[in-house]
């Protein structure tokens, strides 16, 4: 997802995982479920949190999200992420999912939203997140 012009918006984020959504993963009309696109979004906000905590992390919060178009089966769908703050122990990640339809229109946003998570250590009791 990189042909972008100059005056499109364009993903905030590193891009942390990209995707298509298959047919068991869509409702009757054939748009994708929004639980389906929110496991996609932790999973891929939880992997920018595990590389800054360097360990492990839990999912506290998600705070706003707004679905701004459908998704579509067989879209090319990736998540974009980007740290926001950080502090002790834990870590606000935004999240913005964008799309390329298979007929190749522009890419546009799907969706963003705030996800928040502590750094964890291996008895799942709450730790400092290492400096940066």
């Amino acid at each position: 997802m990189t042909d972008y012009d100059d005056d499109r918006p364009t993903p905030r984020g590193e891009l942390m995982i990209q995707l298509v959504p298959l047919p068991a993963d869509t409702n009757a009309n054939g748009d994708v479920y929004a639980g389906w696109l929110v496991q996609q979004m932790d999973t891929a906000a939880g992997t920018l949190a595990g590389r800054i905590s360097q360990g492990r992390n839990a999912t506290v919060a998600m705070d706003r999200m707004e679905f701004l178009s459908p998704l579509r089966i067989g879209a090319q769908v990736g998540c974009y992420c980007e740290l926001v703050d950080i502090g002790r122990s834990s870590m606000k990640i935004n999240v913005e999912v964008w799309t390329r339809d298979r007929n190749n229109k522009p890419p546009r946003k799907v969706t963003e939203g705030l996800f928040v998570y502590v750094a964890i250590d291996e008895n799942g009791r709450i730790r400092e997140v290492p400096e940066q």
